[in-house]
């Protein structure tokens, strides 16, 4: 096996990927309360929230309140997706770190997520990038790619197709990629075969790894990824999420277990197991009767565990 990176970024985003995928409305009150302990357990990206109406969406219709506590707290990067250039402006305008245009390589997906060919939001983020540059803002800007390994509705989805449209998100403007597993069909080999490929073009632009646990290989697509150095890794506490398109889907990666993965493998997260295993049994019952992932909070800590960082 290659050598590892020696530490990785675990990226929260299950206050939005999480949240908007199930029906209970978390308070802002508990989502601040989220931030913060996270916070405190290491945690230092967050994606808090999303800016779409909130008839779409009234789990995040308070993701400025949020966005603004998450601010607050220094040495965090708040980040939040916007789907379209009002979003950005919103985002611009409140000072977010970071911002997330998703882009589906499926063209089908594209059009039931977004109502946009994957190349019109191509050109939305050359829009958003022109607003970014005009406001003065360092907002970053990250085109996510996702249905990156296939499409429960368009089936195949070609890794040509998935290559030549993160090259147009960068030639938009983009300040860096990610790649998405947004149903959960990819395996280990062909995430090394994908990501292989995509680091060819984007280089360290190549920030992230998306994978949901659908089918049970999240963690084992992270350590495909990680062989490969990626060492920006996106997940949820408790696996909350998924995606409307994807019938049976169990949502993300669990960060605990994520978190777990890379600290017995001596990668540093500098994260608190154990203070992100009580915030899990805390989210899970804000949110109880939604379906919750995950195994490490059934099990716990082995006896023999050692952080990374003891090891150094």
């Amino acid at each position: 096996m290659p050598p590892l990176p020696r530490c990785a970024i675990v990226r929260e985003v299950g206050l939005r990927d999480g949240l908007q995928s199930i029906a209970t409305v978390v308070s802002t009150e508990r989502k601040c309360a989220w931030v913060r302990t996270a916070f405190a357990a290491g945690l230092r990206e967050i994606e808090v929230g999303s800016f779409v109406p909130a008839r779409l969406l009234p789990q995040l219709a308070d993701t400025a309140d949020v966005l603004h506590y998450a601010k607050t707290l220094p040495g965090l990067s708040a980040s939040v997706l916007v789907p379209n250039l009002r979003g950005a402006e919103r985002a611009l305008e409140l000072g977010a770190d970071l911002m997330i245009l998703p882009l589906s390589a499926s063209h089908a997906h594209s059009l039931a997520n977004l109502r946009k060919t994957p190349d019109e939001v191509v050109a939305e983020l050359g829009r958003i990038r022109a607003a970014r540059d005009a406001s003065g803002r360092r907002t970053l800007i990250e085109g996510g790619v996702g249905t990156a390994f296939g499409c429960t509705i368009q089936g195949e989805v070609r890794p040509a197709e998935v290559l030549r449209l993160m090259q147009a998100l960068l030639d938009a403007g983009a300040d860096r990629v990610s790649l998405a597993d947004t149903v959960g069909y990819a395996d280990p080999a062909a995430v090394s075969r994908l990501f292989e490929q995509a680091l060819r073009i984007a280089g360290d632009r190549l920030c992230c790894g998306h994978f949901h646990d659908t089918r049970g290989l999240a963690l084992a697509n992270v350590v495909a990824a990680l062989q490969l150095g990626i060492t920006r890794f996106d997940a949820s506490l408790a696996g909350i999420g998924g995606c409307p398109h994807a019938p049976g889907a169990s949502g993300n990666a669990a960060t605990e277990d994520l978190a777990f993965l890379l600290e017995s493998m001596g990668v540093d997260t500098g994260l608190d197991l154990e203070a992100l295993l009580a915030l899990r049994a805390q989210v899970a019952g804000w949110i109880e009767g939604e379906p919750t992932h995950g195994a490490l909070w059934r099990a716990g800590l082995p006896q023999t565990f050692c952080p990374a960082r003891a090891r150094a």
